[in-house]
């Protein structure tokens, strides 16, 4: 009797269990279909009404008016929303358990995709704000700083899905205050006027083609082309050059195969740096901070360096004493690529870049396409993602950030945030930070580590 009654208890989960299966709809992950959304931001220029947007295996697909739900596709109602690309933040120091590398005047040889931290909430708390895309840089206490990371803001996934992949490297470099008093006197190594800056500047760029004249003497001489200098080299061949992974990396900044981002405020210094560039023959990618790029911006134009700025941070020190709100606006007019970032360490201002964009209309008058792309498709074009990110178009990456209201009012929220189709945002299941702390392991604290 316990037999057959196990048995018929077997059956009827058995029948549950593929009940319960068939009517859970498994969707595929980075296909999402978005419609009906009140308003369509794409970031080249155009609006659209009651548009729809459908994402397949994480790219854009189609956007438009009156496009129907691929079969068995999530689907998203946004009704009464408004949509806009992923907001990207071109100077970031979140998520890193290291920022300076300081015992050097030249640390190129580090990388900040090593330190990056995966589940930092950080991480989740922008994300909130629409921000999709982060530029993690090395920080400024050395003239020549680490190499930088690009990541997707996919919380909690393992590290090498945030990074971005496919990318130009990109290198930090330093000027001003930061630098003077990261290396004072009681430092390890001596920096304290700006003309040493300019100095070491020179000097690992001389090195570095130094560097690159001796490998390819080194292939010279395998091919017989250049007689061996030495009794060894001629019985058994041509010795090779050390490998020094730093001027291999500001050697790649010199033949264009590396970004070059230049901290730095005041003019007179950037456009130290610039006039040593001209002399090496590379252009830099964008000048970060900028403070003073208002009265320089024809120059700045003339270069197609991008600007990325804070959009009102001033008087905070020295360097900062001549900064003006309208700085954007005017470099924009001027035909500066401007873009504005939060250089945070704390996930408080990057989530709110969509208003920093804002402030470029109240103080500057801009056009409300202009403030949008100084946190889409401006800072794409700075980390030279510009045909993956940036703008709303077929092909692209499928990154959203969709508002309440009109993304650029103070009295608007962000409700979703969509990475590659996958939603990594939502207001309505959203984490908080007291609900993130429970979840994390409890650390046993001893005497010493209470100290």
């Amino acid at each position: 009797m316990f037999n057959r009654l196990n048995r018929n208890l077997f059956r009827i989960s058995s029948v549950s269990i593929l009940v319960l299966l068939f009517s859970v709809q498994v969707f595929a992950q980075g296909d999402i279909f978005i419609s009906n959304a009140r308003m369509i931001i794409t970031g080249t220029g155009e609006k659209i009404e009651n548009g729809s947007i459908i994402i397949r295996n994480g790219k854009i697909e189609a956007i438009g008016k009156d496009l129907q739900a691929p079969s068995g596709m999530r689907v998203v109602d946004a009704a009464g929303l408004y949509i806009m690309p992923g907001i990207i933040d071109q100077h970031a120091h979140i998520a890193m358990q290291g920022t300076n590398e300081a015992t050097s005047q030249n640390s190129s040889g580090t990388d900040v995709s090593d330190v990056i931290v995966h589940d930092d909430f950080k991480i989740y708390r922008a994300v909130a704000g629409g921000v999709t895309t982060v530029h993690l840089l090395h920080g400024s206490a050395n003239v020549i700083g680490g190499k930088d990371e690009v990541i997707k803001m996919k919380w909690g996934r393992p590290v090498e899905d945030l990074k971005i992949g496919n990318k130009m490297e990109g290198l930090k470099f330093a000027l001003g205050e930061n630098v003077l008093r990261s290396h004072a006197p009681n430092r390890s190594t001596n920096n304290r006027t700006r003309m040493d800056v300019e100095f070491h500047l020179r000097r690992y760029f001389t090195e570095a083609l130094e560097y690159k004249r001796e490998w390819e003497e080194y292939e010279l001489k395998k091919k017989g082309k250049i007689k061996h200098t030495n009794e060894y080299e001629k019985k058994h061949g041509p010795i090779p050059p050390k490998r020094d992974l730093k001027k291999e990396t500001v050697l790649g900044v010199l033949e264009g195969n590396i970004r070059s981002h230049i901290h730095g405020y005041s003019n007179s210094e950037l456009g130290m740096y610039g006039r040593i560039a001209t002399e090496f023959g590379f252009k830099p990618t964008s000048y970060e901070h900028v403070l003073e790029g208002y009265q320089t911006a024809d120059e700045i134009a003339a270069t197609g360096t991008v600007a990325s700025i804070f959009a009102d941070n001033w008087n905070y020190k020295v360097e900062a004493s001549k900064a003006i709100p309208f700085n954007a606006a005017l470099m924009a007019e001027r035909g500066v690529i401007v873009s504005i970032n939060s250089d945070d360490v704390g996930a408080d201002l990057i989530r709110r870049l969509n208003l920093d964009a804002a402030k470029t209309i109240r103080y500057g008058n801009m056009s409300e396409e202009e403030a949008y792309k100084t946190i889409t498709w401006n800072a794409a074009y700075g980390l030279r993602l510009q045909d993956r990110i940036g703008s709303l178009e077929v092909g692209k990456d499928g990154d959203i950030a969709i508002y309440d209201g009109d993304p650029l009012s103070v009295y608007s929220k962000c409700v979703k945030t969509i990475i590659e189709g996958e939603i990594f945002f939502d207001r309505e299941n959203a984490v908080t930070t007291e609900k993130w702390i429970k979840g994390q392991p409890k650390k046993k604290t001893t005497n010493e580590e209470s100290r």
